[in-house]
């Protein structure tokens, strides 16, 4: 039997007014406000944490606010009660005036945004327990893509008390003509996963979101909820709308108007246990890779001593590999064993969240779909295979064991290169001190603003000045000029400067001073098209029977022909074949085929995990080998060391050798690929400048290898400006191509924007058919509109995420002011070597790759030997 609902007395009704409505105005939130949470804690067997009452109390007394605690401590929670404990208390006022509650459920007053559709069924769970058990008369829902027809037309009449909701699907109700009265009792907006949304377009999105809704309620309290922020006071303004960096200084009136909001600090006392699974034999001459399922026997192992087990890999085509592997060597675990990634259809993924909750499975294999709060039993133990490659990632991964408060979360790391384990001991020294990566949010995108636009204008409309001082109420948009605003009212009215000739692109009318969307074919197309999140077209794979397996992208099954097999949802499949954006498949036997590579798959080292890799190496060069993962790599390093050196913490290494091959320069920055992708490209166009010389070039996490067909004086070329910034930009686009680079990027811009459109359901348009369509329209402005402000941000998006233009400034910096160690090799090096391999990857087949790095090895290996004795 649940306990009786507390009586809350009118005496201890004491709450600050202003930005709480409809309670008692005093200065001070009484602690007893906060008994019938702490009792419904109590009839659970629990006890809040201090940082969730001080969540309540916050909420109560009107604030704002981030809080930051450790997964599994109770956040959900800790945002919850305050809207609870406020409807608790407005219920027994009525009872005091000698009035009868209603018992009809109110109208929306908490917005809840999740990232990811996966987790809002347990949201959803885990918001009604509460409300049933303090027989509040409230109705939660949830609102995504998943969700059915029929909540969907019930909730278009009226919705629910609090609906729970992605960004998109927050969007499409901005999108309705009646937004403002659905949304007339709304008193909150929680955003779950904060920095999963913080620093990408769909948080740029749910910010313009936002904006919106503190236009309509200017007393709206707006909390978001993170485990894994480096930058917290940053985060919490763009969480409420106040600028950030430089531009507070030039914006303090709009900033004062802000809300000052709070960062509450959650439960310290989560414990972490990261340990990493040591190969029983370590190459000295590693190549990325190379392990690959190699530990299997040792992951089995684990798998089979714990009860139940996570096992989180970085991308799905290594989830599918792992799940085949540990499924054939464990046939008897068939039924207990799962995969879980975000191609799965929802359908697969739900059953195997349910056998997580019941305690019926005992490994699954999964990628990020499993590392937000979708809630489960905790599992006793996590394996992370392969470098999470940043430590906040790890930090999510690890607290899905344990994932209550108090208990252990303990996940084993598992390299698929040796030199992985100088990454899995860095990650945990800055776990140890705290350290995670910050989130930046995304400045002024364009594209974004279009989109937004729009969306108002097929809702309610608007008159442009309005709207002007609504968007720039959002942290993103506060220094949105004048004249970029009437660039975006023209572009959504007129189509631009190139387009006004045709009526397509000619969205929005002004009505009476006002923008209004009137034709019914924009207003489907845009529907249909809101949201940021863009990538290659998806197909359905599906049997013959109809039954739907999940997605694959496009330009996977392109490559393919009837007949051909490959693997999907752990199946050997037959490709049947592609007819209506759908691959028919039936299933297959014999010997496996290939994996679907999806798009993402190349996580780059992470800023504090590159800092933390060069201060292990730093330790190492000074004979400091601490932990079991350095102790392992003892003598990869030594021969690093005895051949070369091992870079110090104020070094650049700079190796230098001559093959048959040509003249290879080896530069060992540790900053990440992407940087060095940029790196790589501008210094082999400096150099060219100097010299006419062609450059082979092979990137890594750790550095890159320049293969030249004449020698270089790179030391020289140092002194004279090599790591100069001056005419940065210029000479990237230069080496990279970057204006091409631009031209491909443009693609997203523009179906964000509603320059391209991805059809309709049951007509949707292929990769190369959008491709070709932003083509064009990129040669178009290109030609005839060059001051257009989407090309120009399309260009600045690939120096930006591409090719982390501000983090590869960052490090030229920093080795202008390095000491350069150049040394010259007889032969290649633990560092070196596997660069080499990246190089004959693109053009060896995997067969003939490791029989000509096994011959490779052996002399390298006795040189080794024989230096050591």
């Amino acid at each position: 039997m649940k306990p009786p609902r507390p009586r809350i007395s009118r005496k201890s009704a004491s709450i600050t007014e202003n930005l709480a409505p409809g309670l008692d105005s005093t200065s001070v939130v009484r602690a007893d406000l906060l008994q019938p949470m702490r009792d419904w804690f109590t009839s659970r067997g629990w006890q809040p944490f201090p940082f969730q009452e001080e969540v309540w109390q916050n909420y109560l007394a009107g604030e704002s606010g981030l809080v930051h605690a450790t997964t599994g401590t109770g956040k959900t929670y800790a945002a919850w009660g305050g809207p609870l404990l406020r409807a608790l208390h407005e219920e027994q006022k009525l009872v005091d005036a000698g009035k009868k509650p209603s018992q009809k459920a109110p109208g929306l007053k908490v917005l809840w945004i999740t990232p990811l559709r996966a987790l809002a069924a347990d949201t959803e769970n885990a918001l009604q327990a509460a409300v049933q058990d303090l027989k509040l008369p409230w109705l939660v829902e949830r609102r995504t893509g998943d969700t059915s027809a029929t909540t969907r037309r019930h909730q278009r009449e009226r919705l629910p008390t609090a609906l729970i909701t992605t960004p998109e699907s927050l969007s499409l109700l901005l999108a309705r003509a009646d937004a403002q009265e659905q949304l007339a009792n709304l008193e909150c907006v929680v955003f779950d996963e904060w920095h999963e949304l913080l620093g990408g377009k769909r948080g740029t999105q749910a910010e313009l979101c936002l904006a919106r809704l503190r236009c309509w309620q200017p007393r709206l309290q707006v909390w978001g909820l993170s485990a894994t922020l480096g930058n917290l006071e940053h985060s919490c303004d763009v969480l409420l709308g106040r600028p950030t960096g430089k531009r507070i200084a030039a914006y303090q009136t709009t900033a004062s108007q802000a809300p000052v909001g709070k960062i509450v600090h959650g439960a310290t006392s989560k414990s972490y246990a990261i340990d990493s699974m040591i190969p029983p034999v370590i190459e000295r001459f590693p190549w990325a890779g190379h392990l690959g399922v190699r530990l299997l026997p040792q992951v089995i192992e684990r798998i089979e001593a714990a009860r139940s087990t996570l096992v989180f890999t970085n991308t799905r085509a290594q989830t599918e590999l792992w799940y085949q592997a540990i499924l054939k060597a464990r046939p008897d675990w068939a039924g207990e064993l799962a995969l879980h990634h975000g191609s799965l259809d929802q359908d697969v993924r739900r059953w195997v969240e349910q056998g997580l909750r019941e305690g019926k499975l005992k490994a699954v294999v999964c990628t990020s779909s499993l590392d937000l709060g979708v809630d489960f039993s905790p599992v006793d133990q996590v394996l992370q295979v392969g470098s999470p490659k940043g430590v906040a990632r790890l930090l999510q991964r690890a607290g899905r064991a344990g994932h209550q408060p108090g208990a252990l979360s303990r996940v084993v790391c598992v390299p698929t290169h040796a030199l992985e384990l100088v990454e899995f001991a860095a990650a945990r020294e800055s776990l140890e001190k705290g350290h995670l990566e910050a989130r930046i949010h995304r400045s002024k995108p364009l594209d974004v603003l279009v989109q937004h636009a729009v969306t108002v204008a097929l809702g309610t409309g608007f008159r442009a000045e309005d709207l002007l001082q609504e968007v720039r109420q959002s942290s993103a948009y506060h220094d949105l000029h004048a004249e970029e605003w009437e660039w975006v009212l023209d572009f959504i009215h007129r189509g631009g400067e190139a387009l006004r000739a045709y009526p397509d692109y000619q969205r929005v009318d002004v009505v009476d001073g006002e923008y209004r969307v009137t034709s019914q074919k924009v207003a489907r197309q845009h529907r249909m098209a809101i949201g940021t999140i863009v990538g290659d077209a998806s197909l359905s794979v599906v049997y013959r029977s109809g039954a739907r397996l999940g997605t694959i992208e496009e330009s996977f099954v392109s490559k393919m022909k009837p007949g051909d097999r490959f693997i999907f949802s752990g199946k050997l499949l037959e490709l049947i074949r592609v007819y209506d954006m759908k691959a028919y498949v039936k299933p297959a036997t014999g010997k496996l085929g290939p994996v679907p590579r999806w798009m993402g798959g190349r996580m780059p080292l992470s800023t504090e995990l590159s800092k933390a890799v060069r201060n292990k190496l730093d330790e190492a060069r000074k004979g400091l080998f601490l932990g079991p993962e350095m102790e392992a790599v003892r003598p990869i390093l030594e021969v690093q060391a005895d051949w070369s050196l091992i870079p110090a913490m104020g070094e650049l290494l700079v190796e230098t050798l001559k093959s048959r091959e040509g003249y290879h320069y080896y530069f060992y920055p540790f900053e990440g690929r992407l940087v060095h992708e940029g790196l790589a490209s501008l210094f082999a166009y400096r150099l060219a400048q100097r010299l006419p010389v062609t450059f082979t070039m092979a990137i890594n996490d750790y550095g890159f290898e320049l293969l030249a067909t004449e020698a270089i004086d790179v030391g020289r070329a140092i002194q004279e400006g090599l790591f100069s910034e001056d005419q940065l930009e210029a000479d990237i686009e230069q080496s990279l191509n970057a204006v091409e680079m631009a031209r491909r990027q443009f693609r997203e811009v523009a179906r964000i924007s509603g320059l391209i459109s991805q059809g309709f359901p049951g007509a949707a348009k292929s990769t190369r058919h959008l491709q070709a369509s932003a083509g064009l329209l990129h040669d178009v402005f290109t030609e005839y509109d060059p001051d257009n402000l989407l090309l120009r941000q399309a260009r600045q998006e690939v120096l930006e995420q591409q090719l982390e233009s501000n983090r590869l400034r960052e490090t030229l910096v920093r080795l202008q002011g390095a000491t350069i160690q150049l040394v010259e090799l007889p032969r290649f090096t633990p560092l070196a070597f596997p660069l080499m391999v990246d190089r004959l990857r693109e053009r060896l087949t995997s067969e003939k790759l490791e029989d000509r790095i096994r011959k490779m090895q052996i002399p390298l290996e006795k040189a080794a030997t024989s230096r050591r004795k």
